[in-house]
């Protein structure tokens, strides 16, 4: 059916995993584990171009997409060495608030180094977009990235360019900017992509097998360590409060009572540096089996964090090029609650695939 052309803000770990995980799964090159669709709406991970990238870190911006992917501060696992280079350069970014103060107290490797090139207007990212035929924005924004995320979803209104929300700033779950994009006919994914198998959809499957198994849950939490630049520029809790949010209410969607606040803690935790890109969950429920007789699960869940969402990645960026195909504008919701923790709409996990392989099936 052709390729997918898309378009990247910022090229920090996630956007490493997935360029590397779209030469990984080249088809032909490797297996396919680890995918969760081989093929979607006639589309395979391989016809997913990347043509057009925005960053902010002067170790990024004038590289190839191939070559910026690995430069620091990223950290996350190589698993695709030998990228062939892109032909796209990645250019400087709009920094606004996607920067927070205290990352310039660190001095290691996971601060960002922010270029002095000039930053672009609205207009010169709408022309980029155009020029380069990107169907599909994806945003790779740090966490608390309110004005910056607004600032792009804005430019992808204006292009006609579908747009993915991959982080928990509220766009597609906002109804003024789903009504934006629903008058644009554009379509848009989102709010804040759940990973493959992370603390999110874990604890989800969970909550939501307490309910069905007639176990009360009283009180539980999720607290999670990780050495990534996310996780440092998580540090500030300043800027957690729509994290905070996006990952509590996605529990509390698929409890069978909502919890009262002072028994459910979740979100992000702390920065430990030798951690990198991996991610350690730990995880409690308690709660009451048959007669209120009390029990209670303690997990504890290490994953890389980057390459766990990449495979996600690579489904909602097909979703949205269907939508497209289709002449859909608006909010995709069966997409939004299967592949992010804060949709419009939130369905149970279970629910949400049926609906989302109803949406890919669909003439």
């Amino acid at each position: 059916m052709g390729s997918i052309r898309i378009a990247i803000i910022g090229i920090g770990n996630c956007a490493s995993s997935l360029v590397q995980g779209l030469e990984h799964y080249r088809e032909g090159a490797n297996d396919l584990v680890g995918l969760m669709h081989w093929e979607m709406g006639g589309y395979r991970p391989s016809d997913i171009k990347v043509v057009a990238a925005w960053d902010v870190d002067s170790r990024k911006v004038g590289k190839d997409v191939a070559e910026a992917i690995f430069a620091k501060p990223n950290c996350t696992a190589v698993f695709a060495a030998n990228i062939p280079a892109t032909g796209t350069v990645v250019k400087m970014g709009a920094v606004l608030d996607g920067v927070a103060d205290h990352m310039g107290d660190y001095k290691d490797d996971r601060t960002f180094v922010v270029a002095n090139d000039t930053q672009p207007s609205k207009a010169d990212v709408v022309a980029e977009l155009k020029a380069s035929g990107a169907e599909v924005l994806m945003n790779y924004l740090p966490v608390g990235s309110q004005q910056a995320t607004e600032f792009y979803a804005e430019c992808a209104l204006e292009a006609g360019v579908a747009f993915v929300n991959n982080i928990p700033v509220f766009i597609a779950s906002n109804p003024e900017w789903a009504a934006k994009f629903e008058t644009a006919g554009v379509p848009i994914i989102g709010d804040d992509i759940k990973a493959q198998l992370g603390a999110t959809i874990v604890h989800r499957v969970l909550t939501d097998l307490f309910a069905k198994r007639g176990v009360k849950l009283d009180r539980t939490y999720q607290l999670n360590t990780g050495g990534n630049t996310d996780f440092l520029n998580m540090s500030n809790h300043r800027r957690l409060e729509s994290k905070k949010i996006s990952k509590t209410e996605a529990v509390q969607s698929v409890a069978a009572e909502r919890l009262e606040e002072d028994n459910v803690h979740i979100g992000p935790s702390d920065y430990v540096p030798w951690q990198n890109d991996n991610k350690v969950c730990f995880l409690r429920m308690e709660g009451q089996l048959f007669g209120g007789v009390p029990m209670n699960l303690e997990l504890r869940l290490s994953v890389e964090d980057s390459p766990n969402s990449a495979g996600v990645a690579i489904d909602m960026i097909r979703c949205a090029k269907i939508a497209k195909d289709r002449g859909l504008k608006g909010v995709i919701d069966p997409a939004s609650a299967y592949f992010c923790k804060h949709p419009r709409t939130q369905m149970t996990d279970d629910i949400a695939q049926v609906e989302v392989e109803k949406f890919i099936a669909a003439a």
